[in-house]
This record gives structure tokens, C-alpha cells and sequence, in this order.
């Protein structure tokens, strides 16, 4: 299904599957964008759908945004129509409460986000500032029909944020933690890292891996073609496990690994740990070579090994990452005890609009405190910085 829609010199058109988009087309738009993670790749949004993990039957009904000028694509918006808040790791569950309890619905809602994937990074691929406006504008217009309660824009980018802003769209700001490597000589090796954290800090990190050492895990690293299908069977059964034991589902389906192992393979790098010649545990870790940045994401186990945790998806990545030269570590959504490991706090935005206008006012007088929160809760992190030399500017 397409849905027309004439923005200024732009041509508005809304999308069920990201399959009636050309791959190319897409994919040019992120190339220009600059800074633009992999997980942005039509290739990885369209396994997605076609796996079965973000579709309408779970709650993620693709409503992708397109501007056009002729035949010529000049912005996108991975756009979903949600039936509920999960997934996203921008929290809104009091928001969805209190429409609720005023007797409102809130779902469906409109959100701009990639599926289970907390990245910062572009959600308006344009090619200018006019298509940028072009998409957000189409995107009000969807919410003037009155089927939707709101908009959310999630991870954005500076510019992203900008625009939004500039167009009467509520900010919100929440807390990450992200590994850089050093600046202007990166670390030569891991203990050369090491020897940059306070005491107590170096001495835990120690003592958590010698842990693991002493209880005779070893690990393999695959990278890419080198990535088994027996090793993707292995890391699902991990990654279901994790879920199961804390009572929930999985997002992602393993017909969705199988299409990355297909068409992405290369921005996949598993950390697979043994006892002897038994597989017991798996990591997961997303890089992109160009921009020399890796993502961690998925992890499990099917035997508990005290601090196997922090080996798989900390210090096996982070001393990958230094030797392979790499710029940054993203670790994911929240976390404070990710500092102790050596990620220091990073500050990310979404944009958000709400068609009700007392409910727009709450939620931005809400924002406006909670912002002064972020803040002074950042300013206290960065107050405990793990690093010797607490001078250095915070990333």
C-alpha cells in the first residue's frame, strides 16, 4: 500500500513494507546522512519484517515515510504504527497510563525508531534540510487524521533533534554509556587500558576475569563468513535463554539471524566461551568497519559462571576493540555499573508530539523537570569517572 500525500515540492508516501522501498534508493539516502549505523541498512530493517520480528502481528505494522521529488527519493523515515511501548528503551508507560486513566487511548502510537535497537544515530535520511522538514511535516499530517495519540522519534541525531525542535516537537534526554578509545594514541592493549583506571577499579576487573580464567573458560572469537550456522544455532539458544530467565519473550526470530548471516554478515562479530570443548556461552557484538564503532547487543548462557557476564560482553569486546583499532564501544541502554568497566555516561534525545494539547502541556512540563534531572544526574556520573586522569574531557 501506498499513500500519497503533496508536502510543498515534496510527494509524501507511506509504506506497509519496507520491501516496496528500493534497497539502493535507501541506502543512498544513509550514505549521505554521515554517521549513519548499520543497523539503518534497508538490508537489516527488511530482515526484520521478512523474519517475522517487527510486522503488525507483533506490534510493530511498518508505516515507513518516504519524500519524493519525481522518481527520486530524497528522505525516509522507518515509521511504525505500535500497539504497545516495548522495544524501544524510551519509557512512556506513565504517559500511555495517564491517557488510560482519562479514558484516552494511546495506542496506536507513531514511532521512529529501529525495532529492539537503541543506537543513536539519523531517523530522518534526507539529502537536505528540505527534505528533513518535508518528512516531519508528512509525519504531523498522519497524526491529524486522529487514528494515532502521538509521534515519537527515538535515538536521533543532532540535526534530527534540531529540526524537531524547530518544529515545536517536545525533547527528552536519557543516559548511555559508550567506550572511546584514547585520543590522539589509542590504547596499545588492554592492560594499557587498564593501567589508565583508578586502582579499585583496575583491581576489579582483575579479579573478575581471573575468576573466569580459574574456572577454565576460554574464548573463540568469529567475525563475519567465519560465523557457523551451528554457532548461530548455539548464540539463539543463548539469546532465548537470557529471556526465559527473566520471564519474557524474545523479540527476535531465528529466521532473523539467518538473514543476517545471509546479507550483514560482516557487521557481526561472536564471542564464544568453553570449558574443554563445550560451548556454554555466547556474545553477540554489531560493528561497522568504516566507522571503526561496535555495538554490543545480545548475550546468554546455558551454565552460570560467576562474572562470565562482564568477560563475554565487556572485556572480550573492549580488548577486541583495541586491537582491532576501534573508536567506540556502545554498551546499550542504561547501566551505571558499565562505568566500572570503563563507559562513561553519554547523553541521547528523542522527539515526541502528542495530538491532545492538556496531555502535550503535562508531558512537557514533566520533560522540563525530568530534563534538569538528566542533567544533574549526568554531571554527578561524570563526577565518578573510573579514569585516573578525571581532567579529561567527557566524550
Amino acid at each position: 500500500m501506498k499513500v500519497e500525500k503533496r508536502s510543498v515540492d515534496y510527494v509524501i508516501r507511506v509504506h506497509d513494507d519496507p520491501g516496496q522501498i528500493g534497497a539502493g534508493d535507501w541506502d543512498r539516502l544513509l550514505d549521505a546522512s554521515g554517521g549513519a549505523p548499520f543497523f539503518l541498512r534497508h538490508a537489516y530493517l527488511q530482515a526484520l519484517h521478512r523474519s517475522g520480528s517487527a510486522t503488525a502481528d507483533t506490534g510493530w505494522l511498518p508505516q515507513f515515510l518516504t519524500a519524493w521529488q519525481g522518481e527520486r527519493l530524497q528522505g525516509a523515515l522507518p515509521l511504525y504504527l505500535k500497539s504497545h511501548s516495548y522495544g524501544e528503551y524510551v519509557f512512556d508507560w506513565a504517559w500511555a497510563d495517564a491517557h488510560e486513566r482519562h479514558g484516552l487511548p494511546y495506542y496506536p502510537k507513531l514511532t521512529g525508531a529501529i525495532p529492539f535497537t537503541p543506537v543513536p544515530g539519523p531517523r530522518l535520511l534526507a539529502l537536505d534540510e528540505g527534505a528533513r522538514l518535508a518528512l516531519l511535516q508528512g509525519l504531523r499530517e498522519l497524526l491529524a487524521k486522529g487514528l494515532v495519540s502521538s509521534a515519537h522519534l527515538l535515538f536521533l541525531c543532532d540535526a534530527d533533534r534540531a529540526a524537531a525542535e524547530s518544529q515545536g516537537w517536545l525533547l527528552r534526554s536519557t543516559v548511555q554509556f559508550h567506550w572511546h578509545n584514547r585520543t590522539p594514541e589509542p590504547y596499545g592493549s588492554f592492560g594499557d587500558f587498564l593501567a589508565q583506571l583508578q586502582r579499585e577499579k583496575r583491581k576489579k576487573i582483575a579479579q573478575e576475569r581471573r575468576r573466569v580464567a580459574e574456572a577454565g573458560i576460554r574464548f573463540e572469537t568469529r567475525q563475519g563468513s567465519q560465523i557457523t550456522a551451528d554457532d548461530w544455532d548455539f548464540f539463539y539458544r543463548c539469546y532465548v535463554t537470557t529471556y526465559h530467565a527473566h520471564r519474557s519473550t524474545p523479540y527476535l526470530t531465528r529466521a532473523f539471524f539467518d538473514e543476517m548471516a545471509q546479507h550483514l554478515s560482516q557487521h557481526w562479530l561472536m564471542f564464544l566461551a568453553y570449558r574443554g570443548t563445550e560451548r556454554i556461552a555466547s556474545s553477540l557484538v554489531g560493528i561497522d568497519p568504516g566507522q571503526r564503532v561496535a555495538y554490543g547487543r545480545y548475550w546468554g548462557c546455558v551454565e552460570p559462571v560467576p562474572c562470565l557476564h562482564f568477560e563475554a560482553c565487556y572485556y572480550q569486546p573492549l580488548q577486541w576493540c583495541i586491537d582491532q583499532g576501534y573508536q567506540r564501544f556502545e554498551g546499550g541502554a542504561q547501566g551505571e555499573h558499565k562505568m566500572a568497566r570503563g563507559l562513561l555516561p553519554v547523553t541521547t534525545w528523542s522527539a515526541h508530539w502528542l495530538r491532545h494539547p492538556a496531555f502535550s502541556d503535562a508531558v512537557a512540563h514533566f520533560l522540563q523537570r525530568e530534563g534538569h534531572g538528566i542533567a544533574a544526574y549526568v554531571d554527578e556520573l561524570r563526577e565518578r569517572n573510573p579514569f585516573r586522569d578525571v581532567s579529561a574531557p567527557p566524550p
